[in-house]
């Protein structure tokens, strides 16, 4: 069930409350350092702070240590990365309000937080401080407010997302980490009990107007149940067969595809008038089966590709230039050629739609590197650190958690450091720069509808190329928060512009995007490397070109085409000759993860 993000917010009216709450939390401090310092309670403050530090024993300073961690500005930015990241690729829908409400709620706080110790100059207690003192005021805890608009933030989501009993215990959970952060605090002599108290306020405050603003008015959820099978639905009206004109031969994925699945996916092509289906088994070592083989024997009529991304880019390697048409049954983790091409998730659906339309030519990309044969890309190519995160993520893991997974392979390369490279674009001149990650993309959108290249299109005649070096926590959290503004406006993609040479920098020079028909990367050390959600061998260059419209797909309606506009059909794709050399050299069926 899709949900439309923007009319569930009320617009940026409440954030205008923003100013008002720091102006209050200023006149608060102002307050408690002034007039109402020498009356109690606030009198009695020094007094319980010497009395904490008196009864101080070893358990204690280790469990409250903990808790002052959790509540670091490290570990908060960290752990609010990660649960976005949680909360658009894990849920069969994605919480993209949800998400955005959890990552505004931290950076407003923080810059609340800043504003009011701006003009509050508090002292740290008097007493011996077993934390390092930042050099900020005292009043509000900066800690505690992290910490409630952090899992305050996610108590709220809990409340609204989850049902059953166990709701109620990880929204009483989250709820009690701030109170124990503030009495930490106060035990290791770095807050007096007003200082938390006002961390507290501030953070109640931010997650108010934060929640009225992005979810407040929103219908729960729907449970997330599995599309209607296409084959089942009884109002669905079932297309006259059209002429074969050939077999069909089905590129089926075992894993991806089980028998039952398979069963439904034939009774689909017998209802659109095909009747001679010849199936074809994919392996590991064999990724499109024996696809090449079984073309030089006959012309069929169509191809049907049952199987992830990995399972696409073997057979697209296979198929373009050809002119036979391709559709798409996506049985993968990712599927992120099917996303983009706007199918459905389930297999059925998306193939009963594909055969009700007309086949389009898509483009394809081709890399090529040092220790890489020539080989096609259906969605992204890239080095760094997405590659890291794909070849590191642990293959049991990724049977049983999905792309979660892939989040925990993540998270082992956030520390890994830039790298100096070189970009050339069409051939011109090469420009330095540092990244982290380069991604090339044919397609622009990842899981959970992030749109890392906007300006993406399959049939743009164009790559779109991102370069992403986010510096320090500031630069993560500035980067993310560009995305996922980006994510909750859902413009439709920018029309293919002319190729950017010297680059168009975002979200403070975290990314930086170019455009071009031809793209060469050189990497001063070794990087590792990934097509369309595949590790291949770690090296230093990779050059891409675009093959344009080279590959037929069936869809119900032309590429970046709204579902109310009728389809267009595009120019043919020049013909060409299969070839299979880079079999041997196909990657394993798999998702692409998102980057962070």
């Amino acid at each position: 069930m899709k949900r439309s993000c923007g009319s569930s917010a009320r617009g940026v009216g409440p954030f205008l409350l923003l100013p008002v709450q720091a102006a209050l939390m200023v006149g608060l401090g102002r307050l408690v350092t002034g007039p109402a310092a020498g009356h109690w309670p606030l009198s009695a403050e020094a007094s319980i702070g010497r009395d904490l530090a008196e009864d101080r024993d070893p358990d204690m300073s280790g469990a409250t240590e903990l808790l002052s961690v959790l509540a670091g500005t490290q570990a908060v930015i960290g752990a609010t990365l990660l649960c976005i990241v949680v909360l658009l690729v894990l849920p069969r829908v994605a919480l993209r309000s949800e998400a955005l409400f959890l990552g505004v709620s931290v950076a407003a706080q923080s810059a609340v937080f800043v504003v009011v110790t701006a003009f509050v100059d508090r002292p740290r207690p008097s007493v011996p401080h077993e934390d390092a003192a930042p050099p900020t005021s005292s009043f509000p805890s900066g800690h505690v407010g992290a910490s409630l608009a952090l899992y305050g933030g996610l108590a709220v989501i809990a409340a609204l997302r989850m049902r059953g009993p166990w709701r109620y215990v990880v929204t009483g959970t989250l709820l009690l980490v701030p109170p124990a952060v503030g009495l930490s605090r106060m035990y290791r002599g770095m807050h007096y009990p007003s200082d938390v108290a006002g961390g507290l306020l501030n953070g109640t405050l931010t997650l108010l107007i934060t929640g009225f603003a992005l979810l407040y008015g929103r219908q729960p959820a729907a449970e997330p149940d599995a599309e209607p099978d296409a084959t089942e639905r009884p109002d669905r009206k079932v297309p006259a067969p059209r002429s074969t004109g050939g077999p069909v031969l089905v590129v089926r994925h075992p894993y991806g595809c089980p028998d039952e699945l398979a069963d439904r996916l034939a009774a689909v092509l017998r209802e659109h008038g095909h009747r001679d289906l010849r199936w074809i088994l994919t392996s590991a070592e064999l990724p499109c089966g024996a696809l090449a083989q079984e073309l030089r024997a006959v012309r069929p009529a169509l191809v049907v590709v049952c199987g992830g991304d990995g399972t696409l880019r073997a057979c697209a390697e296979i198929l373009a230039g050809t002119r036979i048409p391709l559709a798409v049954a996506p049985c993968g983790t990712g599927n992120l050629l099917a996303r983009n091409l706007g199918l459905p998730m389930d297999p059925a659906a998306a193939l009963a739609e594909s055969l009700s339309g007309e086949s389009f030519g898509i483009d394809v990309g081709r890399v090529r590197g040092d220790g890489i044969e020539p080989m096609r890309f259906t969605v992204m190519a890239g080095a760094g650190f997405d590659a890291a995160m794909v070849r590191d993520a642990s293959p049991r893991l990724k049977a049983r958690m999905g792309w979660a997974a892939y989040v925990l392979s993540a998270l082992r390369h956030l520390h890994d450091p830039g790298v100096r490279l070189t970009v050339r674009v069409d051939g011109g001149r090469r420009l330095r720069r540092r990244a982290r990650m380069v991604v090339i993309g044919n397609v622009g959108t990842l899981q959970g509808g992030l749109p890392l290249l906007p300006a993406a299109r399959p049939d743009s005649g164009r790559l779109e190329v991102v370069l992403f070096d986010p510096r320090g926590p500031a630069g993560w959290l500035t980067a993310a928060g560009h995305l996922a503004a980006r994510l909750l406006r859902r413009r439709p993609p920018a029309a293919p512009g002319p190729a950017a040479p010297d680059g168009r920098s975002e979200a403070g020079g975290a990314l930086e995007y170019f455009s071009a028909t031809r793209i060469d990367v050189r990497c001063a050390v070794p990087q590792p490397r990934e097509l369309d959600g595949d590790a291949v061998s770690d090296g230093v260059r990779l050059t891409a070109e675009i093959e344009p419209g080279a590959l037929r797909v069936y869809l119900p309606r032309a590429p970046g085409t709204p579902k109310t506009s009728p389809a267009e059909q595009l120019p043919a794709a020049a013909p060409g000759t299969p070839s299979c050399s880079t079999a041997a050299h196909a990657p394993r069926d798999t998702g692409r993860p998102q980057a962070p």
